[in-house]
């Protein structure tokens, strides 16, 4: 899906999920995408001292929208 990072499935819970932001070059965990109840959607929780470049964001809200939109349908 990305260039520079990966999403693996930390959790699998009855109605949302928790998936952890990994680089793909170290396996470094740089944050977690987990449902935000007040929101209404996933969200993305980045660690302390991270940073980040357009094409990470990108692919980090694409994720997002993506897993809000199936989650609002049903699966």
């Amino acid at each position: 899906m990305s260039r520079w990072i990966k999403m693996v499935l930390l959790e699998e819970k009855p109605k949302t999920n928790v998936w952890s932001i990994q680089t793909i070059e170290s396996g470094l965990e740089i944050g977690i995408i987990k449902w935000r109840p007040s929101w209404r959607k996933y969200c993305f929780f980045p660690d302390n001292e991270t940073v980040f470049e357009e094409d990470c964001l990108r692919d980090i809200a694409n994720f997002i929208e993506d897993k809000s939109i199936q989650h609002k349908q049903g699966g």
